[in-house]
């Protein structure tokens, strides 16, 4: 659980948060979810991701008591540690999200819950993982004063597999890594980002897995 006055200093509410959401799901995470899914996302923070999401059913985790307030309408909202999702029905989820969660919690804890969603994941469901890459947001890395597991694309990878992982796709660079900059935030900016080839900016990697039968 995140320290209790986290959200009152790291990681306080940002409007840009919503923008850079909206333009990620139009623009990347639509392509790879059908309407007629089930999305869980853990630890979801101010819901940025999951409020984007079109799909049949929408799940938020978070063990921070208020962020239900922060959840569109029809988002079922979950108050509880990420490491207990027998709430979740066997085999229903179909594509399950975290963004900055596993750098949070000891690794002990990232293995309890990779084998807990195991068993939730319907036969075609993933494991999508956006989290800093230590590799290049070193510098930055401990300025957050929650976080207390290091991963590079490489470690998180090789992490997934030797917990039972398929490793389906790894982006070592896939966006900055973080909205805190007296910059304007542009949905075409994003688009012409995530389209370039070119990330010298890139902070964050994306990692995608699916639990070996």
């Amino acid at each position: 659980m995140l320290n209790a006055g986290y959200h009152q200093s790291r990681l306080t509410h940002d409007p840009k948060r919503d923008v850079v959401w909206q333009a990620l799901w139009r623009y990347h995470f639509g392509r790879f979810v059908h309407p007629d899914d089930c999305v869980l996302d853990l630890g979801c923070g101010y819901g940025s991701f999951i409020n984007q999401v079109v799909a049949r059913r929408r799940i938020a985790l978070d063990s921070w008591e208020d962020f239900p307030a922060y959840l569109a309408p029809d988002v079922e909202a979950v108050v509880g540690v990420v490491t207990d999702l027998d709430f979740l029905p066997e085999r229903g989820v179909d594509f399950a999200f975290a963004s900055n969660l596993f750098e949070h919690i000891p690794q002990s804890d990232f293995a309890r819950v990779l084998e807990a969603l195991r068993g939730k994941l319907s036969a075609r469901g993933t494991l999508n993982i956006l989290q800093p890459n230590y590799r290049y947001a070193y510098r930055e890395y401990f300025d957050d004063f929650t976080h207390v597991a290091v991963y590079s694309h490489i470690s998180l990878a090789d992490f997934l597999t030797a917990n039972g992982y398929e490793v389906l796709t790894v982006q070592p660079r896939f966006l900055p890594l973080t909205v805190k900059s007296r910059l304007p935030v542009s949905p075409w900016l994003i688009r012409a980002y995530l389209a370039s080839p070119i990330k010298l900016l890139g902070k964050q990697m994306m990692v995608t897995a699916r639990p070996i039968p």
